[in-house]
């Protein structure tokens, strides 16, 4: 019987076969598992990679509130500042003066708040794009203007409400001593203060409606005018800067 096996060619095929489809088994539970091992990784890695993101993301948000904090903080202090100064300036300054000096200046205050909200309008609608292509030419003021729209917000809210607000609160104080100079020169018994105050609200709130209109449409214009006296400042630091630096060598 031994012989007539080793004799048969059939028996030895099947276990041929039997050892070839076990090892066909063995190599398929090997990639089978380096297949395992290698979703494993590319899980671990791309939780590490959203972690990763996430991180960003939430430093970028911490850094961006801890920006935001210290501008509502410059903000507060340098308008708190300022409306203590002129205020003070106008009330002591315009009782002095005459009743047309007086309404000249109180014209003049609430002209500054409606050309400082033109331009607060004017750098947010303002295309950045155009400024580029003048940049490249090198027209001046376009690189200042560049950095007035990236800053759009905050120049916006400078021009808006910070100097908006002060000239708000000037105007108000300025029209009740002009009131004060009315009534007694010319001797009225009742009080004109309620009549002016609502004078210089309407002309101050016209005013900057009609402000926006002329922003909206010459937005490119209003902010490479700003550019360019910004540009000139900066031009006009730099030399005495030098001047200075030469004046100390010289010595």
């Amino acid at each position: 019987m031994k012989r007539k096996e080793k004799d048969n060619p059939k028996l030895n095929n099947k276990e041929e076969l039997k050892k070839i489809r076990e090892e066909i088994k063995n190599v398929t539970q090997e990639d089978d598992q380096e297949i395992e091992i290698s979703q494993n990784e590319t899980e671990k890695n791309q939780k590490q990679i959203k972690n990763k993101a996430k991180n960003k993301n939430n430093n970028k948000n911490k850094e961006k509130d801890t920006e935001n904090i210290k501008w509502f903080i410059k903000v507060f202090i340098s308008t708190f500042i300022l409306s203590i100064v002129f205020s003070y300036i106008s009330a002591n300054g315009v009782s002095n003066l005459g009743l047309i000096p007086a309404i000249f200046i109180l014209l003049l205050v609430i002209g500054i708040g409606i050309v400082f909200d033109i331009i607060g309008v004017a750098v947010t609608v303002a295309n950045e794009e155009e400024f580029h292509a003048k940049a490249t030419k090198k027209v001046k003021g376009s690189k200042s203007s560049i950095k007035l729209i990236r800053n759009a917000p905050k120049v916006a809210n400078i021009c808006a409400d910070v100097i908006g607000d002060i000239c708000g609160v000037l105007s108000g104080a300025i029209s009740a001593l002009i009131a004060a100079k009315i009534t007694s020169q010319f001797g009225l018994s009742f009080d004109i203060q309620f009549i002016l105050s609502a004078t210089v609200s309407s002309i101050t709130v016209g005013g900057k409606a009609l402000g926006k209109n002329v922003a909206n449409k010459n937005s490119t214009k209003i902010v490479h005018a700003v550019g360019i006296l910004l540009n000139k400042f900066n031009k006009e630091n730099k030399k005495e800067k030098m001047q200075a630096k030469k004046e100390k060598i010289t010595n």
